[in-house]
């Protein structure tokens, strides 16, 4: 295997502080500290940046280390509300838990393919890069405000654990994480159900994914429960989240320096690869952005057809992405209806009621532009993954045979590099890896000591009154750090 060298990357940015507006077609602009605390607009939107700060690529180098280049990346985003040195010491505290010295390491697969591999962090997940971050952010935020927040969560598999790493024992944060019951793998469900931490509150949910996003969404929408509890956001509809992110589409593209790039990105809520486009936004040459699905395959539909209808969810052995209500896209839409927040609200409103809506073909073409909706089904992921061990002896996971699969399927050379995201590592998905290649992948030690670990969670349906009364009863809002 072979390892790409340093490239250049232009630092400049733009000086004025950014705020931000939601979707939904509120005039408020908000700062970041704000947007962090807040998640979820009160309007029912997602929070955006009034305008894009731009960091090029062209003069400057991206020397590292990782954490130093992420601070430099997200200070744009933060400008205004946290300082340089602030944000310095969250990133390089945020990354020194991660398992490789370059963080994000990129491998070479075949010509021109390289994997980009975001698992080394604590809970083996691209998670860790945005959630690390966020639970420092979070812990220094608060200790100004001398404030205490309840995070509400839901999870289709990785979110879940990393936001627990990110947030276990820490004073001014409860934490509350809904996962769909008997829907994520064993190896996912034990690395939240098995945290003791006093903050720490997992629950099953009796349904999907979706109906867990759902109960979330309206906690958040329920103006005097959020209020009354300080809810906070770790999902991606937090926009810290999104732009810690960004960071590793940079990065990844300064280490190849060979002009631009393309991505391929196994993904069901749209977040990480939204935060592709985010990047790009911002000034990173990109050629395509591969939305590489499963079966649940929405996102490729509607970038296809224009049709975004949900549907009934299919489980698989991607669990991650058994999704068909992706959050994130709401944002891409609200560039492709001109930042017309009337009409996203519209959109958004036929979807809860009429389980849909379909985007205007000159609208889809627009995205086409830069996004390729590909759907990977069940077999090919599992022939992926033998194929990718046998030319390459690596284990990949499920995830990110995904989007290598939908990489091979949908790019030429010709049209340059392309880097496939693997987002997972191996060891999270045993009886897959096994399934197809023959090889139980090693489990990391601290891995291994959470499938013997006791577990604590708890079972209930989708019943929002009962959800709200029993986070109701176990927060500790109103705390203060001592």
């Amino acid at each position: 295997m072979s390892h790409p060298q340093s490239g250049n990357i232009n630092e400049k940015t733009l000086g004025n502080t950014v705020n931000y507006v939601s979707t939904r077609g509120s005039d408020q602009k908000i700062g970041f500290q704000d947007t962090l605390l807040t998640g979820l607009a009160p309007d029912g939107g997602l929070y955006v940046p009034t305008d894009w700060p731009q960091i090029g690529q062209q003069s400057h180098t991206l020397a590292g280390p990782y954490e130093k280049d992420a601070a430099a990346l997200m200070s744009p985003f933060v400008d205004g509300d946290i300082d340089i040195s602030t944000l310095t010491a969250i990133t390089r505290a945020a990354y020194a838990k991660f398992g490789h010295e370059d963080v994000a390491p990129l491998v070479e697969i075949g010509d021109g393919h390289w994997l980009l591999e975001l698992f080394h962090g604590p809970t083996l997940s691209f998670k860790d890069f945005a959630l690390q971050v966020l639970g420092g952010l979070f812990e220094h935020v608060l200790k100004q405000k001398g404030e205490h927040v309840t995070i509400v969560g839901a999870t289709s598999g990785d979110t879940g654990s990393a936001a627990i790493a990110a947030c276990r024992g820490r004073p001014n944060i409860d934490i509350f994480i809904l996962h769909p019951l008997g829907r994520v793998s064993d190896v996912q469900r034990r690395q939240m159900t098995s945290v003791m931490a006093e903050n720490i509150h997992n629950v099953a949910i009796e349904g999907t994914f979706d109906d867990c996003q759902k109960l979330v969404k309206a906690m958040f929408s329920d103006e005097i429960f959020r209020n009354e509890l300080a809810l906070a956001a770790v999902n991606s509809i937090n926009w810290a989240r999104v732009v810690a992110q960004t960071v590793y589409y940079h990065v990844a593209a300064s280490r190849l320096a060979n002009g631009p790039l393309s991505f391929a990105v196994p993904t069901g809520n749209f977040g990480d690869v939204y935060a592709g486009y985010v990047a790009h936004r911002t000034g990173l040459p990109l050629n395509r952005l591969i939305v590489a699905t499963n079966q649940n395959d929405i996102l490729a539909q509607v970038l296809t057809t224009g049709r975004y209808w949900s549907g009934r969810v299919t489980s698989t052995i991607t669990p991650s992405m058994d999704i068909q209500v992706a959050s994130n896209f709401e944002r891409l839409l609200f560039d492709l209806y001109d930042r017309n927040g009337i009409q996203i609200s519209r959109r958004m409103e036929a979807l809860r009621v009429k389980g849909g809506f379909t985007v205007e073909p000159e609208r889809v073409e627009a995205a086409q532009r830069l996004f390729t909706g590909v759907a990977i089904d069940e077999a090919l992921t599992l022939s992926e993954m033998e194929r990718v061990h046998a030319e390459t002896g690596l284990l990949i996971d499920p995830h990110t045979a995904v989007g290598v699969a939908a990489a091979r399927m949908s790019h030429s050379h010709d049209d340059g590099p392309v880097i496939s995201l693997a987002t997972a590592h191996p060891a999270k998905f045993p009886d897959s890896v096994e399934r197809a290649t023959g090889r139980r992948p090693k489990s990391p030690d601290h891995l291994a000591e959470a499938l013997i670990c006791d577990e604590r969670y708890d079972v209930l349906g989708r019943d929002l009154n009962a959800l709200q009364a029993y986070i109701r009863a176990r927060t500790r809002i109103g705390g203060k750090e001592p």
